[in-house]
């Protein structure tokens, strides 16, 4: 059996999730999409993993309090041990039928073993084309994330 490459997680937008001004602050958005992403790659690795990387995180429309919030989350590409996902954030007003995107990103999962080391990921293959326009989104980040650590090395 396949393992689920994405879900889904639903909830509404409570006040202890907020700061001034009625909206959900980013630590939040980015705690929610943690969550997601380790239920997305435990899912499909079948066991523990950590989190190696965040990034180009997108807040793009706030979320207000009250809204639902949907963190969806799938695996875009899978390495020897990593998997990559993508995670979109949407609200909507419970009585509303359309629904916003508030917040994207790529999120990196190393599947672990009970020595706490690396294992094995079930290697994912796209199948469709906007699965293969995915994997290829991934592709070129990582390729931009090598450029930039590169870059950063030379200042640390």
């Amino acid at each position: 059996m396949t393992p689920p490459r994405e879900l889904t997680l639903q909830f509404l937008a409570e006040p202890s999730d907020v700061i001034f001004g009625g909206k959900v602050h980013g630590g939040m958005v980015m705690k929610w999409i943690d969550q997601a992403g380790y239920a997305c790659a435990a899912g499909w690795s079948g066991g523990y993993a950590v989190t190696v990387y965040v990034g180009g995180i997108r807040f793009i429309r706030p979320i207000q309090i009250g809204e639902l919030v949907e963190v969806h989350a799938q695996v875009i590409h899978t390495g020897s041990t990593s998997m990559h996902l993508a995670v979109d954030v949407y609200s909507r007003h419970p009585a509303a039928c359309e629904r916003h995107k508030t917040t994207h990103c790529i999120i990196i999962f190393v599947a672990m073993d009970e020595q706490g080391k690396p294992r094995p990921v079930p290697s994912w293959q796209p199948e469709t084309d906007a699965q293969h326009q995915l994997e290829q989104y991934a592709l070129k980040l990582v390729a931009l994330r090598e450029q930039i650590d590169r870059e950063m090395r030379q200042h640390l």
